[in-house]
């Protein structure tokens, strides 16, 4: 229990350090592209910190597969360098009895990741999808700047205005034009203001002014005056729907609709939490270090192994949506694969500490011969100090 709680103590503490690392870089990252965004006119300013929280809950889970991954790793490396597993083992423990404290440490993490995985990702891809799809589709006469030409939303109509009111719903000398169904219109008025009707369509409404109509392929021109005239702007029913992409519907709407993009990202998201409990488990016995040498090599073998495991899952992915495996067929090998070979190594560790292994005999015949040597040498020593 003394040593179980300790394990725990030290993986929280490392799991803590391990998070807040990995969880500033990538919210840095994300600051400066989105921040690039921002200043590109892709995305409204003011949405740049919820941009920021959507896509923090999006990169979640792979967070915390790292951090559990990375912090059982670390720990257990540091009992080898620290010489603990010496006495460990000495003390007549098996390797065996690790995986119970870091399954309890491990526990909370899984549980976390297949709720974000399967809950909070989708909701955060969704609402970012709307943030997004709100700022391109928000009212032509907003994205206007006095003087220049813009083009609007739906790119078939070029706005030109003298001037914008402070609340930029009234606009002064505007010219219009607008090519839509093979028909090109022409619309100049002294003013304009932005009106809402009952069915919640904005339209620009514009007064004293004139219109022409070109029919392309036809001889025909038609002019108008009009003392007041509407442009939509903005239809209700282009309401934010947001993104409907497998990564933003809910898992129950996978499970509805099974088809190839549906079935491939719920193979992703059933993939999270069970990655997240096959990392843990193979840091255990991959964790081993020679305390005379640095732990480089098991740290960047460690790295290979987890993005080994993320590209093969995504292979599998893509089978799927493809249409090359079934669900059934591709969610659970390379799971299997990775927890049998957490079992190899286990099974070569508790080997190699094993009193009957080769490696052991070897070294403790080696250090018996150096043992006889010295004693000769002690032996020799007295006898030619006697005489």
């Amino acid at each position: 229990m003394i040593f179980q709680r300790a394990l725990r103590r030290e993986l929280i503490s490392t799991a803590g350090a391990v998070f807040t690392t990995l969880f500033t870089i990538i919210v840095t990252v994300m600051l400066i592209k989105i921040l690039g965004q921002a200043a590109g006119g892709q995305i409204a300013s003011q949405d740049v910190v919820a941009l920021i929280g959507f896509q923090s809950l999006n990169y979640m889970p792979v967070l915390l597969i790292l951090t559990g991954y990375v912090s059982v790793l670390l720990v257990v490396t540091r009992s080898y360098q620290d010489s603990e597993m010496v006495v460990w083992f000495a003390s007549g423990q098996s390797l065996v009895r690790w995986v119970r404290p870091v399954l309890e440490f491990g526990l909370p993490i899984i549980v976390l990741t297949a709720i974000l995985s399967f809950v909070a990702t989708p909701w955060a891809n969704s609402q970012s999808a709307q943030y997004r799809e709100r700022f391109e589709k928000r009212e032509d006469i907003s994205r206007v700047s006095p003087g220049k030409f813009q083009e609007s939303a739906a790119a078939n109509r070029i706005f030109f205005v003298e001037g914008v009111s402070g609340d930029s719903t009234k606009v002064k000398n505007v010219f219009v034009n607008t090519q839509q169904d093979g028909k090109n219109s022409i619309v100049v008025a002294k003013e304009g203001n932005l009106e809402i009707d009952k069915n919640g369509d904005k339209f620009l409404i514009l007064s004293k002014g004139r219109r022409y109509d070109v029919l392309s392929g036809k001889n025909e021109f038609r002019q108008m005056e009009f003392e007041r005239y509407g442009v939509l702007v903005a239809s209700n029913s282009q309401a934010e729907n947001g993104d409907r992409s497998a990564q933003a519907l809910p898992t129950a709407d996978l499970l509805k609709d099974r088809n190839g993009f549906n079935l491939g990202e719920l193979l992703w998201r059933l993939s999270l939490p069970l990655m997240a409990l096959c990392l843990m488990l193979l840091a255990i016995p991959l964790s081993f270090v020679n305390p005379r040498v640095g732990r480089s090599a098991s740290l960047l073998i460690a790295l290979l192994l987890y993005v080994s495991y993320s590209n093969v899952t995504s292979i599998f992915q893509a089978a799927v949506v493809q249409g090359r495996l079934s669900f059934l067929l591709a969610w659970w090998p390379m799971h299997l694969i990775v927890l049998i070979v957490v079992g190899l190594l286990f099974m070569w560790r508790l080997n190699v500490n094993s009193r009957w292994h080769p490696l052991v005999m070897w070294s403790a015949i080696k250090h018996a011969r150096l043992l006889k040597v010295k004693n000769s040498n002690r032996n020799s020593t007295k006898k030619s100090a006697a005489a």
